[in-house]
C-alpha cells in the first residue's frame, strides 16, 4: 500500500501583511467604485500574512509576460532542489529510488518541464518518469496525490515524487479592476513543496481510494484568460458556494469505502478562503478545528494553490496528534469545477519493509549531478517541516 511521507515545504523571504495589502488597494485603486466592497472581501479572507517571490515593488510592476516567465523559472530552478532533498530525506530515499516525478504549478510554463531539469541536475535517474500537470490550479495538489497513488498501484513497490511549485505573484495583473481580480491580489500568496509517496514502508497517509469529481457546466467559474500580458485570472461570484456541490462527492467516496465523512481522524483540504472551510463543516457535519491545519495555511501563507494541501499536511504532521490507524481525507478543490479526494489511514509504523534501490552509482552516473546545482535558497527564505 503506498504511502504519502512528510512534505517539505518552504515560502519566499518577502512578506506582506494584511494591513499593508489594504493600504496598497487604498492607494492604487483610490477612485475604485467598489472599492469598499473590495477592501471588505480582502478582510474577511482570513489572511494576515503571504509570501512573495519577489519584493512588492518589483511584483506590482509589469515587464510583460517574456519577463516573468523568465522570473519564474529562475526562481523554480533556485528553489526547488532544497525542497526536494528534504522531502527525499523525510522519506528515507534518494533520488536514485524515484520512479516517477508529478510536477504541479499554474503559474509560469516551461517545455522541457520542471521534472526534465530536476531529472538532469539531482541525480534522478535516466528512465524517470514525468507527470507535469499545469490546467488544474488549486485541484492540482490533490490530483498529484491520485496519480501517484494510481502509478503505485500500477507499479507496486514504486515511488513517486510531487513537486508543487506555485508563484502566485507573478500573475499579478496592474489592469484587471474586477472585484474578483482585486480579492485575488489580496489572497495569494508563493510557495514551493515536495512530498514522496512510497511504494512500500514510510510513515504517514497509506492512501487507500481515490477519486474526481467535475460539477457539470462551471468550466467558467475559475479561469485564466491568456494574453499578450500573461495570465489573468478570472473568479465568477459563485465559486464561494461550490461546497453544496462538491461535499456531496467527498461524502459519496467515503461511503464507497464504506467509512462515515464525518467521522475521520483527519481532513487536509484546500483553502481557498474561509467560507470554503465554513461550508464544508456545515455539509459534513464537522467542528471548525477539524481544518485547523487548513485555516493556518490561509491565515499565515494565503491561497497558495497546489501546495496548500501539502503545507496543511505539513503541519498536521508537525502537530503529532493522530493516532495510528486513523482514517482521513485529502482533497483538492479547483478549476472545472474539480475536486481530487483521496482516503487513507495514518500509520506510524510501516506495515511493510522497506524497498529502495541500491545506493551506488557509477563515475559517470555522478556527472549528471549539475556541480552548480543550488541547494541553498536565499536569506530569509522561510523552510518549514
Amino acid at each position: 500500500m503506498a504511502t504519502l511521507c512528510r512534505p517539505a515545504v518552504a515560502v519566499p523571504e518577502h512578506v506582506i501583511t494584511l494591513d499593508q495589502t489594504l493600504d496598497l488597494a487604498r492607494t492604487l485603486h483610490a477612485g475604485h467604485p467598489q472599492l469598499p466592497l473590495a477592501l471588505r472581501l480582502i478582510e474577511n479572507t482570513g489572511v494576515r500574512t503571504r509570501h512573495l517571490v519577489q519584493p512588492i515593488e518589483r511584483t506590482l510592476t509589469h515587464p510583460g509576460f517574456t519577463a516573468r516567465n523568465e522570473v519564474y523559472e529562475r526562481e523554480a530552478k533556485l528553489r526547488v532542489p532544497e525542497v526536494v532533498e528534504r522531502a527525499l530525506g523525510y522519506a528515507e530515499l534518494t533520488a536514485r529510488d524515484i520512479d516517477l516525478i508529478v510536477y504541479v504549478s499554474c503559474t509560469g510554463f516551461m517545455m522541457p518541464s520542471m521534472t526534465a531539469w530536476l531529472i538532469n541536475r539531482m541525480g534522478f535517474r535516466s528512465d524517470t518518469r514525468q507527470v507535469p500537470i499545469a490546467q488544474l490550479g488549486c485541484a492540482a495538489g490533490g490530483a498529484a496525490v491520485n496519480r501517484a497513488h494510481d502509478f503505485c498501484r500500477a507499479y507496486p513497490g514504486a515511488n513517486v515524487l510531487i513537486v508543487a511549485c506555485e508563484f502566485c505573484s507573478l500573475c499579478y495583473q496592474p489592469t484587471d479592476l474586477e472585484v474578483g481580480s482585486l480579492l485575488s491580489n489580496g489572497l495569494f500568496g508563493d510557495a514551493v513543496a515536495a512530498v514522496v509517496m512510497r511504494g512500500h514502508g514510510g510513515h504517514g497517509v497509506h492512501v487507500e481510494r481515490n477519486g474526481s469529481h467535475v460539477v457539470p457546466d462551471t468550466e467558467g467559474w475559475i479561469s485564466y484568460g491568456v494574453r499578450d500580458t500573461g495570465f489573468h485570472f478570472q473568479l465568477d461570484k459563485r465559486v464561494p458556494g461550490t461546497m453544496a456541490m462538491l461535499a456531496p462527492a467527498l461524502r459519496g467516496l467515503a461511503d464507497q469505502h464504506g467509512w462515515d465523512v464525518s467521522g475521520l481522524g483527519f481532513y487536509i483540504v484546500h483553502a481557498g478562503g474561509p467560507r470554503i472551510l465554513d461550508d464544508l463543516c456545515r455539509f459534513l457535519g464537522l467542528e471548525p478545528a477539524a481544518f485547523r491545519h487548513s485555516r493556518a495555511t490561509l491565515t499565515e501563507r494565503g491561497n497558495i494553490a497546489s501546495a496548500v494541501v501539502f503545507d496543511a499536511l505539513a503541519r498536521l504532521f508537525a502537530e503529532g496528534a493522530v493516532p495510528d490507524g486513523a482514517p482521513g481525507l485529502i482533497a483538492g478543490f479547483g478549476p472545472g469545477i474539480t475536486a481530487e479526494i483521496s482516503l487513507g489511514s495514518w500509520t506510524t509504523v510501516p506495515s511493510e519493509p522497506a524497498r529502495r534501490r541500491p545506493r551506488a552509482i557509477s563515475a559517470a552516473e555522478v556527472t549528471l549531478v549539475h556541480p552548480a546545482a543550488p541547494r541553498r535558497f536565499p536569506a530569509g527564505t522561510t523552510i518549514t517541516e
